[in-house]
């Protein structure tokens, strides 16, 4: 897997900038992506330092448009990761504060 089909987007919530100042980051990742695969992807794109990564995988919500049958959107994995306390910041959230 290539590391930018590894890393999707960036999640950017209230929540998630205020995680920054501790040096954690979180990205929408690949559904298949392994920890060990996140970290090495987030180090090569953004010559950062990892620490750790956690994971979490969502199910996608049932979803109704009037009279139509019931849909449902996909499934999900987000990723926080934590930065070395002697590593760069990642500039892309920099600019969002």
């Amino acid at each position: 897997m290539n590391k930018y089909d590894i890393i999707i987007k960036p999640i950017i919530t209230e929540h998630s900038m205020e995680m920054v100042a501790d040096m954690k980051y979180t990205f929408k990742v690949a559904k298949k992506a392994t920890k060990p695969e996140i970290a090495k992807a987030v180090e090569e794109i953004f010559k950062v330092k990892v620490k750790c990564v956690n994971t979490m995988n969502y199910n996608g919500k049932s979803k109704r448009l009037g009279a139509r049958p019931e849909g449902r959107t996909a499934d999900w994995k987000k990723a926080v990761v934590t930065l070395k306390p002697d590593s760069k910041t990642i500039e892309f959230f920099d600019g969002m504060m």
